[in-house]
């Protein structure tokens, strides 16, 4: 029955997302190589939806 302190050491593992070379973001995933923030890796374009920008009104 240990929620505290105990607990919270075990979650110091590993690192997933290190800095993207190309936006600076710290969103590169190690594993699959992909900027989450910008699509480096994936895509020569960047990463850009339309849900994302504000809508003109």
């Amino acid at each position: 029955m240990t929620k505290g302190t105990a607990s919270m050491g075990k979650k110091s593992g590993g690192k997933n997302h290190i800095y993207c070379r190309r936006c600076g973001k710290h969103s590169m995933n190690i594993s699959t190589k992909v900027c989450s923030s910008c699509g480096y890796g994936k895509s020569t374009k960047l990463r850009s939806y339309n849900w994302k920008r504000p809508s003109k009104r």
